[in-house]
């Protein structure tokens, strides 16, 4: 059985990933998070209680702790998505992004570095750093063209700036050192357990509490959206079966602009819990000024790993809407714990004394 260490497995790209993995492989996992605001152990309670995933509350930038890991769990490979991720938070407090996003990935690569090295041949070969990257690291699109693996960075935010150092970072550990490294570019994601800050599930959840749905600028910025799950699925067969030392870039083929993504969600809503006036939550809508920097469009183009490793999302962006949907209206739970910051207590008192590695 091999082992695999998940940076940022608490988090909402990463614990679809740790669900997906234990349901769909054999690996054991130990699972490396923080635990800051957006850290949740309760989107990992499927999986809790199976012995092949196992909790490490440490922080990536303590390297004594990372070697500590390694030499306790003999890994086969790190899949790294350990990382702060909002634009907003990035602007106004860039300091944690470098600390993290930056100082974190290189203590991270040292301290695989120093492991892979000491590894026997066969098991050096077989070794991988896979590093879970984002689009926003080449910058803003025309009204037409994609982001593809050859594409120029150009980050325009704290949090891009910061993302595209960690992926030089990454690169260049594999150049110099010869460190088997893969590296992924991903589109905006949504779906179950996303934290409440985000697009989708912000205006979802404003909607239900009947506050305004606040839209930046006129609504026309463009992603391409992916539903978690299909990254998930992405990101094991990229750590699988990806070329050493290569990139690949993972979305959704679901370009909206803002306005589509909260007119289609006030659309859903108005069927599963219609509003009591009866009328539509699209009424909800305001506008409010435009954040600095917004980034005008993002597209993916995925055709190297479609060609490649035979990847493309299941999900399209309607079917992956209303599942999101769905899910946030069966799950108030999670939501009230998640806003209210119960869940620390819920980790507490049911997790983190009996799954600790």
């Amino acid at each position: 059985m091999q082992t695999l260490f998940i940076t940022g497995g608490a988090g909402f790209i990463g614990s679809a990933l740790v669900r997906l993995l234990i349901a769909e492989s054999d690996y054991r996992l130990v699972n490396i998070d923080k635990l800051t605001y957006a850290g949740n152990l309760e989107s990992l309670a499927a999986v809790a209680d199976d012995p092949r995933h196992l909790f490490s509350r440490t922080d990536i930038c303590d390297r004594a702790a990372l070697d500590a890991l390694f030499s306790r769990h003999h890994p086969a490979g790190v899949i790294h998505l350990a990382a702060e991720s909002h634009v907003d938070r990035s602007i106004h407090g860039p300091g944690d992004f470098i600390q993290t996003n930056i100082v974190g990935t290189y203590t991270l690569l040292e301290a695989s570095r120093a492991y892979w090295s000491g590894l026997a041949e066969e098991e050096k070969r077989g070794f991988r750093f896979h590093h879970v990257s984002t689009d926003e690291v080449f910058g803003s699109l025309g009204e037409t063209g994609q982001f593809s693996e050859t594409t120029a960075y150009d980050p325009r935010s704290p949090y891009s700036a910061s993302k595209a150092a960690s992926d030089h970072l990454v690169r260049a550990w594999h150049h110099t050192y010869g460190l088997p490294v893969l590296a992924t570019n991903c589109s905006n994601n949504y779906g179950p357990y996303h934290f409440p800050e985000k697009l989708i599930p912000l205006m979802l959840l404003n909607a239900l509490d009947g506050k305004p749905l606040p839209i930046y600028g006129k609504g026309d910025n463009v992603r391409d959206w992916l539903y978690v799950e299909d990254h998930a699925r992405a990101l094991k067969r990229v750590f699988e079966g990806g070329r050493v030392g290569e990139t690949y870039c993972i979305g959704g083929n679901a370009e909206r602009t803002n306005m589509q993504v909260v007119d289609t969600l006030c659309e859903l809503l108005d069927r599963f819990r219609p509003r009591a006036d009866g009328q539509s939550y699209r009424t909800q809508k305001t506008f409010v000024a435009d954040r600095p920097g917004h980034d005008r469009r993002y597209a993916i183009d995925a055709g190297k790993l479609k060609t490649e490793l035979d990847w493309s999302p299941r999900e399209s962006f309607a079917s992956g809407l209303e599942k999101t949907v769905r899910w946030y209206l069966d799950h108030p739970d999670w939501v009230s714990h998640v806003r209210s910051g119960e869940y620390q207590t819920w980790l507490e008192r049911n997790y983190a004394e009996r799954r600790t590695a």
